[in-house]
């Protein structure tokens, strides 16, 4: 399976995956004029459409390429979502025959309350939920919630491609660096995150291995972020609240 982040709007991906016989999906998808150009381009075929959750960002586009192209459209339980065309939820499989894929559909709340992500093929097409070294804003779930997804999420094999719906990767390390600045995973990170945005290349996707190594969203029981929570807020001890205080950090950050 081959995967293309396409950038749209501000700083949306849209993900276009596609098999070597060009049978294509287009995983949330906000901008219908990117897909046309890509598949146009590349001579792919779109045999379906994956949503993880509501924001207009992402599903913008998805009745015109429904329309277009005739395909089934996959998205969460939530009637914000009118494109539907199946909808899934927590431990649902998404099986295609072109390009030959399997799906599992894992419920990740906290950014939204019926957003949902899509493993499989060695990827996870997480939205809004899981960025490169951050997480997605709590617009309607509560900490503990979104903890607990990205609990789910960091179950998954090291090798993982993270494919995450915005480019936010240089601002989220800016943070990051200052919850753990001697963090080495996270300076060579952030090197290489340089080098890419300084050529114009995406920084995703990026494997969950990484991630757990440089993430703090994902590293709330290490003791340098137990640390920094014990000193900054004085939420040493529960992990909910050490996440809570993390995200209010980064909620007000402006470096």
């Amino acid at each position: 399976m081959h995967i293309t982040p396409l950038p749209a709007l501000t700083d949306n991906y849209i993900w276009l995956l596609h098999d070597d016989s060009g049978d294509a999906i287009a995983v949330d998808p906000g901008d219908a004029d990117v897909v046309e150009r890509a598949l146009t381009g590349q001579k792919l075929r779109l045999r379906a459409v994956l949503l993880t959750h509501h924001h207009h960002d992402h599903i913008g586009g998805a009745a015109a390429l429904r329309r277009q192209h005739d395909v089934p459209v996959y998205a969460p339980n939530d009637d914000r979502i009118d494109e539907a065309t199946h909808r899934v939820g927590d431990g649902d499989l998404v099986e295609l025959m072109s390009p030959a894929v399997r799906f599992e559909v894992i419920a990740i709340p906290g950014h939204t309350l019926s957003h949902i992500a899509y493993s499989g093929a060695g990827l996870l097409l997480c939205g809004d939920t899981l960025f490169s070294l951050g997480c997605g804003r709590l617009f309607e779930g509560t900490p503990a919630q979104m903890l607990a997804s990205l609990d789910r999420l960091s179950t998954l094999p090291g090798a993982t491609l993270i494919c995450a719906g915005h480019e936010y990767t240089e601002a989220n390390g800016r943070f990051a660096r200052t919850i753990e600045p001697d963090n080495a995973h996270l300076r060579q990170r952030l090197l290489e995150v340089a080098a890419l945005r300084a050529s114009h290349h995406p920084t995703l996707p990026v494997t969950l291995r990484s991630e757990l190594d440089t993430n703090p969203f994902l590293r709330v029981d290490t003791d340098a972020v137990v640390e920094w929570c014990r000193k900054r807020h004085g939420t040493g001890a529960d992990r909910v609240a050490r996440f809570a205080a993390i995200r209010t950090a980064k909620d007000g950050f402006r470096g």
